[in-house]
């Protein structure tokens, strides 16, 4: 026989308190008649405690005009994803987004109920982030220190291949100027380090240097971040700047920004253009100066195919345009980044590392960087874990294990390197030993680009300048 709807609701009662959304619901008057288990962990109360209970009674610092709950009674009104700050019974101050509808029956509202997902901590975290940042602004300004607060410099950029040489040559040039600047590449590839350098070489360099993962704040939070908040614009709202006017006369750093929601995109481009920012709640505007370096480490075409990032604020940052290369289109720098990584860990391991081996170096060229410079870096200090005390070289054995790992392709070589005796030119070395890879890849895929681009790894507008830069034809 089967179940009625009636039959059915001990089953909805499970699901909804097993489900990872706070869920309270009222009736006409404002009593609770169900609350599951994830609401009362948000609230830190019991349902025995609530059930029943009026909602002013439960929330005592909420009001009419506050209470989305109490709205969605008396006026149908609903909200979708708003945040509030409120003090529960035992007196803890509770942060959460809810969404609040409410119930009708035949064109009557009998009731309300709100979904709810607590960021008490993210919000708490926000807080004292920003907190921290306005303390760092208001120090740099009264102290007047020599330097501004990004660390790398051009100098600290580590490499001398030919694609990645490019790169810092038009970030350098950027530099000299105001305007902005979009950085794209892999993940790992030193897109802030880069964002740091141009900051540093420029006329702001004293000022404030602000960077902001767009990808790693709630986005209901994200609009007051950027353009901070007015008290009252909604629950638990203080006056606060955002990081464009914790950033004026300075740099703001903008990583990741196609997880920026579009209408935030929106409201970015419009402070772009007119040079102003109005805080959540205000009545008025307000100008800034504030240089805007963005990053992203999806393809540009994708995104914008895709509809992820406006074109329209694409083409408003995308005045100086620095394409970062992967680590695999720069493999002929891996030895000066690992000498590098070797010195800084020696440093912060108090040892006395000198080189690593041929077969730990062939290793690493090998490898196809799915992690880039950063995975590379990783992949030293966790030799440095391994070795025992008082060896002083990085041996193959000692290197991660995914280097290992069957499944990762290895690049054929028909021609392996013979370290010669005596002194050695490891640039020209690198640089012979990967021109005779690619001939015999290219070789092996009958001079079909595609084909040897996917057998190396490499995409094929950089086989194309490696072909180009070392003079090799279809037909070698």
């Amino acid at each position: 026989m089967e179940k009625t709807w009636k039959q059915w609701t001990s089953q909805f009662e499970w699901i909804l308190n097993i489900i990872n959304v706070g869920v309270h619901m009222v009736d006409k008057q404002g009593e609770t008649v169900f609350y599951n288990e994830t609401m009362a962990g948000i609230d830190g109360l019991k349902r025995e405690e609530v059930l029943g209970r009026n909602i002013f009674q439960l929330y005592p610092s909420l009001t009419d005009e506050t209470s989305t709950l109490y709205l969605a009674l008396t006026k149908g009104t609903e909200t979708a994803e708003t945040i509030q700050t409120y003090v529960n019974l035992q007196g803890k101050t509770v942060t959460s987004i809810n969404s609040t509808y409410p119930l009708y029956e035949e064109g009557e509202i009998i009731g309300a109920v709100e979904l709810a997902k607590d960021i008490t901590n993210v919000m708490t975290m926000y807080d004292q982030i920003l907190d921290l940042r306005q303390q760092l602004v208001e120090s740099r300004k009264k102290n007047k220190p020599a330097s501004g607060s990004a660390d790398y410099h051009f100098s600290d950029m580590i490499g001398e291949s030919a694609a990645f040489g490019q790169a810092i040559s038009i970030a350098k040039k950027a530099a000299r100027t105001h305007s902005p600047v979009m950085i794209c590449g892999p993940t790992g590839t030193g897109k802030e380090l880069v964002a740091q350098s141009i900051h540093n070489a420029s006329i702001r360099r004293d000022e404030a240097f602000i960077a902001q993962n767009c990808a790693a704040v709630p986005k209901e939070l994200m609009e007051g971040l950027l353009f901070g908040t007015t008290k009252g614009a909604f629950t638990g709202a203080i006056d606060r700047p955002g990081i464009f006017e914790q950033a004026n006369g300075g740099t703001l750093f903008l990583d990741e920004l196609n997880s920026l929601e579009l209408s935030l995109q929106a409201k970015l481009l419009r402070v772009l253009q007119e040079g102003k920012v109005r805080r959540i709640g205000a009545a008025s505007e307000q100008e800034v100066d504030v240089r805007i370096i963005a990053a992203m480490n999806a393809p540009v075409q994708e995104v914008l195919d895709q509809g992820v990032l406006r074109s329209d604020l694409f083409f408003r940052l995308n005045v100086v345009y620095v394409q970062l290369p992967s680590l695999q289109e720069r493999k002929e720098d891996i030895p000066l980044l690992v000498n590098h990584f070797i010195q800084k860990f020696n440093r912060l391991f108090g040892s006395h590392v000198r080189l690593i081996s041929d077969k730990a170096l062939d290793r690493l060229l090998h490898y196809s960087w799915p992690g880039n410079i950063r995975e590379l870096g990783h992949a030293i200090e966790s030799a440095f874990n391994i070795m025992d005390i008082g060896y002083d070289v990085i041996e193959e054995h000692h290197l991660p294990h995914q280097l290992f790992d069957a499944s990762i392709r290895q690049v054929p070589v028909t021609n392996r390197l013979q370290r010669p005796k005596g002194n050695i030119d490891l640039p020209n070395m690198i640089e012979e030993f990967e021109r005779d890879t690619i001939v015999g890849v290219l070789e092996e895929c009958k001079g079909n680009i595609s084909k040897t681009a996917e057998a190396l790894g490499l995409k094929r507008q950089a086989l194309q300048y490696k072909l180009n830069k070392y003079g090799i034809s279809k037909g070698n």
